[in-house]
């Protein structure tokens, strides 16, 4: 979440100061709008807020929306606030909120977008290139790069979940041929991320990063042909459609929210599903970040000229 809101307001802004900001209770709990949240704000675990007031507020997540409300209240109304994803609370409080095409949300302040925001811009994509090319270049082309992603309620990634991901990638290769790089995250469990560093160990094409050292993560998004992102996060699959690689979801035993990002995705024909014999179709880069932005920009224009 932290990710989608700093991308859109580094997007929009020329200064952007990130705050995380920790609520005691029971202003954690309050309905959004209520007064007194500020009060509530605890500087020993998070991040203070006192004016001067910004201009523009960009929150995410049901929390920060209830602190957006209220230092857009302590501002006297003068702060922009815009939220990303479905704040659950009454919209007449919000400037704008970005939502995603499958959020329950609607109305006149509700901008849709395709995918989720993030902060990788094709600069940041250029000088991961730069830092991981001659690192990379002993794999073979074409180069596939597996993002791994980890279990989350109801839909589990575990090492049965990341031996049929494996299963598909060598159908995947035996057509292809070529390179592999799988790229952990935090979330990804040991057990699952063993079943591809003991098939890595027999296979000199393949790298898998053990999560010592520096993260590969960007280097294979600039720089892979191919693309495959555990369906779990909607954010990786995200920033891998920022790239004009070929992007293909593993979608196994994923929760309803996930799920349905990928089919719509599926069925708008910028991703593929990872199953035997399917290939993932070609793209231009998608960028959810650029609309929103300008959906903010409008809207900034808007309050300034009313």
């Amino acid at each position: 979440m932290r990710t989608q809101a700093r991308g859109l307001a580094a997007a929009v802004a020329e200064t952007v100061v990130e705050k995380v900001v920790a609520l005691r209770w029971p202003q954690r709990w309050l309905p959004a709008g209520w007064p007194g949240v500020l009060s509530g704000i605890d500087a020993a675990k998070g991040d203070d807020i006192r004016p001067p007031w910004p201009e523009l507020i960009v929150t995410c997540g049901r929390r920060s929306a209830i602190v957006g409300l209220a230092v857009k209240r302590a501002s006297g109304g003068r702060a922009a606030l815009v939220h990303v994803q479905d704040p659950r609370a009454p919209l007449a409080g919000f400037d704008l909120v970005i939502a995603m095409a499958h959020d329950e949300i609607a109305g006149p302040k509700v901008v849709k977008v395709l995918t989720a925001m993030h902060d990788i811009t094709p600069e940041r994509l250029s000088q991961a290139a730069g830092a991981w090319r001659e690192r990379l270049a002993r794999l073979p082309r074409p180069l596939t790069a597996v993002l791994l992603g980890g279990p989350t309620s109801n839909s589990p990634f575990g090492d049965a979940e990341a031996r049929e991901l494996q299963r598909r990638l060598g159908a995947l290769r035996a057509r292809n041929g070529g390179g592999l790089v799988v790229v952990p995250s935090r979330r990804t469990p040991e057990a699952a991320l063993a079943v591809f560093r003991d098939a890595g160990r027999a296979d000199p094409s393949a790298w898998v990063w053990d999560r010592s050292g520096d993260n590969p993560y960007l280097g294979a998004l600039a720089l892979a042909d191919r693309l495959v992102v555990t369906g779990d996060s909607v954010s990786m699959v995200s920033e891998a459609l920022a790239t004009p690689h070929p992007v293909e979801v593993f979608a196994l035993n994923l929760r309803r929210r996930h799920e349905g990002f990928a089919q719509t995705l599926a069925e708008r024909g910028v991703i593929g599903l990872l199953q035997d014999g399917v290939e993932a179709p070609s793209h231009p880069p998608l960028d959810a970040t650029v609309e929103a932005a300008a959906a903010v920009r409008a809207m900034l224009a808007r309050r300034s000229a009313g």
